[in-house]
């Protein structure tokens, strides 16, 4: 159980956690094998005999004080009384791992019975007829290596679904299929249960005697043709002519199927549902014109018109799956718009994942199944966190299922070891921690959850005896006690932040803010928080003197100079908002690809999201030699570098790109025994899902796909237009938003800030302030601690970047604007694919001076940005000079 939060000073009291501007909480990954620093639970047995406190149920722990008679629980104070059993065991200390470590793994006996209950994990694949021979031959191959994957003992079902739903019978010598056919009707359900078709027993295969003839009736699977399509459907909606996939009513169906047996042929059931265009058939189904209209013109945001579900029929189906024990994972494999907005409740509530996939041709289908499925895995989670009495819990965030009963407690149909939640916090009252006093901030995590033991343990268990295809499970206990300290000043504050957990915060805050009230408001929340973030650092070092005699702007620190914890951070915002997940319809961004975006996001663990916002770039003198472990997302860092390979990790995407001046004789490929191959090979294996590996060799193929990663450039998409700002222009943004903030603060008109129209509840643990300005983004260099980069080649990259601005300014103000060019119109009406990150659109003329200065400079710069490219474009690059 790995948990880090976003500080670990916290702070003493709510002015403090206001004051500091960072949100407070953590992030858990229950099921990983050890904890963040490596270091395994400590495990026993006795679970169920482990002393919990009277007055808040807190566990027993080892920061407990424990008398004779009795002990003092750690988070309430409650004084609690010990039965001559436990009295006996602590007399022992040796022997109770509750007493020797703060994070102890114990088990429980069985409910019900005194022996482990037997159990055979169940996996079901719906597969989609409604398709191509393409996608029913990426279905195939990951079917098949998801049965190399399943382990002796396992049963299989195999399930198809258009306008009538196939059960296939593998157990006997011939593969047979019985079907069932969907009504057209959104409101009709099955004539039939899927029971009285084929019963439960004889859908489901064991896999070590049945695998060959799985794979033989996977090789029976066709697509529907269109007539068999033309005939079963019917007029759908405003008379549209359905497509025959009935992927509700087959998934509500399954969830009964399965849901009869559930507690007794299985304890966890896993359904995988392969798509490959959005459910238009039966109940269920969804109407996808809704992305062709055009919002613009009736003055709609269409981000905020498409990420909402249209439809609360898949949210309900999602309660049905939890109640049957199944466990959903959907996989898209599609270009077209499928609402995954609405699909993506029967993965988020079930603990399941979603995958997309928009071509068939470079999809890593197959390699994702099976690294899924060798992974071990928990099912039947409860989690709950438990604080001292000064704070409590705010929200949670994850891939969970809330208890229907209990307040604060997540239900998880199923949890590998990289599945990680996130909670914030809030104090319980005014008061905060105690300046005076002894008792530290106490925070308990209890996980409890079940895993599968497969046969080849118990036999290893047994010496030998026992039945080899039957399955154990055991329900365990996992429970982590984490001590803190307050901080007695925002210096301490500040000196504990991890920007990892602070950025798997802003996501969680930002996905809510932008599923509530749009993208636009996602940004800018984000925006503002930053803003605010810079100017109470600002006053909590004192570094802004008006009597100084220098510029105000020049004073601000808006690269937390004085703090190397908080350095990351402004690099990171900058990150998310040029992230497709925060940019807008109009910039070619699909919305199923963002609600995809947010249910990876949502649930990868802090350096893992780290990665897939800003990706790490690194260099390579040859194949074998690192030259730099980390540059810039810049062509200013390839440029001065002078390394001939650099390697981009984007988390989904690894990327060897060899420099158009790098030596011919380096070999290209790189080879497998090399020191880069054995970085990609264990970046790789470390991953939750399958990253795609590209090899480009610059000035030979197209580089598009690694020069897009390149977002601290202005002109980021090729095109020479200045869309976007990079990351100099976007500190001089934030700057001027913190001269604002604090001169309206300091004249005391907080009222006249307009607040952000979002509801209080989704941004607890945000600076009760928020402000609203507007904004335009850009980017630079990622600084870290330690030493990354040269001093020469950070000063190389600054010249060169200044240069270029520099000389893109000169030229526009030689030239002057071309006749009929006016200022009024941008970038992205012109060019609606290129990335923009305008913070949001206004119907008034802005009367403050300083977005004044930044429209006129924005606009000279877009103009010069476009005359360096036209005339450049027919010159050699120019050289770099200090």
């Amino acid at each position: 159980m790995a948990v880090r939060a976003t500080v670990s000073r916290f702070p003493i009291d709510p002015d403090a956690q206001d004051g500091s501007g960072l949100p407070w909480g953590i992030t858990v990954a229950p099921f990983a094998p050890a904890d963040e620093n490596g270091n395994p639970p400590a495990y026993g047995s006795g679970g169920h005999l482990l002393p919990r406190c009277e007055s808040c149920w807190a566990y027993f722990n080892a920061y407990c004080e424990l008398d004779q008679w009795a002990w003092n629980c750690s988070l309430c104070g409650t004084l609690n009384g010990l039965s001559s059993e436990c009295i006996d065991k602590y007399s022992r200390p040796q022997s109770c791992p509750e007493m020797s470590s703060s994070f102890i793994d114990l088990e429980l006996p069985a409910e019900g019975s005194e022996e482990p209950v037997e159990a055979r994990p169940v996996y079901v694949a719906a597969v989609d007829l409604s398709s191509s021979e393409e996608f029913l031959e990426l279905t195939k191959s990951a079917l098949l290596a998801a049965l190399e994957a399943l382990g002796p003992g396992s049963l299989f079902g195999l399930a198809t679904f258009s306008h009538r739903i196939g059960l296939y019978d593998v157990q006997g010598p011939v593969p047979v299929v019985k079907n069932v056919f969907i009504p057209p009707d959104s409101e009709d359900r099955l004539s039939l249960e899927l029971e009285d078709v084929m019963p439960l027993l004889q859908f489901l295969a064991p896999v070590e005697t049945c695998k060959d003839r799985i794979a033989s009736a996977l090789e029976t699977l066709r697509p529907t043709t269109s007539w068999e399509r033309s005939t079963a459907a019917g007029p759908g909606l405003d008379g549209v002519l359905m497509g025959g996939r009935g992927f509700g009513v087959a998934m509500e169906s399954l969830f009964n199927y399965l849901g009869s047996e559930y507690g007794s042929t299985f304890a966890l059931a896993r359904v995988f549902a392969f798509l490959s265009g959005p459910p238009d058939y039966g109940a269920g189904q969804l109407d996808t014109r809704r992305y062709g209209e055009q919002y613009a013109s009736r003055g709609e945001d269409a981000d905020r018109a498409l990420l909402p579900e249209q439809t609360p029929f898949y949210k309900e189906l999602a309660a049905v799956a939890v109640q049957a024990g199944v466990c959903v994972d959907i996989f898209a494999v599609t270009n077209e718009y499928t609402d995954l907005a609405s699909l993506k409740f029967l993965c988020i509530e079930s603990g399941g994942s979603l995958f997309l996939y928009t071509s068939t041709d470079d999809s890593t289908l197959p390699q994702d199944m099976y690294r899924m499925l060798s992974r071990p895995y928990a099912f039947g989670c409860i989690m709950r966190l438990r604080t001292s009495s000064e704070f409590k819990q705010g929200h949670s965030y994850g891939h969970f299922s809330p208890d229907p009963q209990y307040e604060n407690v997540q239900r998880i149909i199923c949890c590998d070891s990289y599945a990680t939640f996130a909670y914030d916090f809030e104090f319980a009252n005014t008061v905060g921690f105690s300046r005076h006093t002894s008792e530290p901030p106490v925070l308990q995590i209890a996980f409890r959850y079940t895993v599968v033991i497969p046969p080849q343990e118990l036999t290893d268990s047994s010496n030998g005896s026992g039945n080899r295809s039957s399955h154990s499970l055991k329900r365990r206990l996992r429970i982590r006690t984490l001590q803190y300290t307050a901080a007695h000043n925002m210096n301490e504050v500040y000196d504990s932040v991890d920007p990892e957990v602070v950025l798997s915060l802003l996501v969680h805050k930002v996905i809510s803010a932008s599923l509530e009230q749009g993208v636009r408001e996602g940004r800018m929340l984000l925006h503002d928080w930053l803003v605010i973030l810079t100017a109470q650092y600002n006053d909590a070092y004192k570094l802004i003197e008006p009597k100084n005699g220098s510029p105000l702007n020049a004073q601000v620190d808006v690269a937390f100079s004085q703090c190397p914890q908080l350095q990351m951070l402004p690099h990171l915002v900058f990150a998310l908002l040029r992230n497709p997940l925060l940019r807008f319809h109009e910039e070619g961004v699909h919305p199923d690809y963002r609600i995809y975006l947010q249910c990876l996001f949502s649930a990868l663990e802090p350096s893992s999201l780290h990665r897939a916002v800003y990706p790490r770039l690194t260099s390579f003198s040859t194949p074998d030699k690192q030259a730099y472990p980390r540059h810039s997302l810049s062509r200013a860092a390839l440029i001065t570098s002078g390394s001939p390979i650099f390697f981009l990790d984007a988390f989904t995407t690894l990327i060897v790109f060899y420099s158009s001046t790098a030596d011919p004789s380096l070999p290209f490929p790189p080879p497998h025994d090399c020191l880069l191959r054995t970085t990609i090979n264990k970046l790789k294996q470390d991953r939750s899902i399958t990253p795609k590996l590209l090899f480009i060799r610059g000035g030979q193929e197209d580089a598009s796909a690694f020069e897009n990663y390149l977002i601290e450039e202005q002109d980021v998409d090729g095109s020479g237009l200045t869309s976007n700002m990079g990351f100099v222009s976007f500190l001089e943004d934030i700057t001027q938003g913190v001269l604002e903030y604090l001169n309206r603060r300091k004249s005391a008109s907080k009222s006249s800030w307009t607040l952000l129209a979002v509801s209080p509840e989704l941004f607890l643990s945000f600076p009760m302030v928020t402000t609203r300005i507007a904004a335009r983004y850009v980017s630079r260099r990622l600084s870290s601690s330690g030493k990354i980069l040269s001093e020469e080649e950070k000063a190389a990259e600054n010249v060169y970047i200044k240069k270029m601005e520099q000389e893109k300014l000169e030229k526009v103000a030689r030239k002057g604007p071309k006749p009929g060019e006016t200022s009024g119109g941008s970038v992205t009406d012109a060019a609606p694919g290129a990335s923009s990150a305008s913070g949001a659109s206004t119907k008034k003329v802005s009367t403050d001076k300083y977005r004044n200065y930044a429209v006129v400079a924005g606009t000279v710069t877009a103009l010069g940005a476009l005359g360096w490219y036209l005339k450049g474009s027919s010159k050699k690059p120019e050289e770099v000079q200090d």
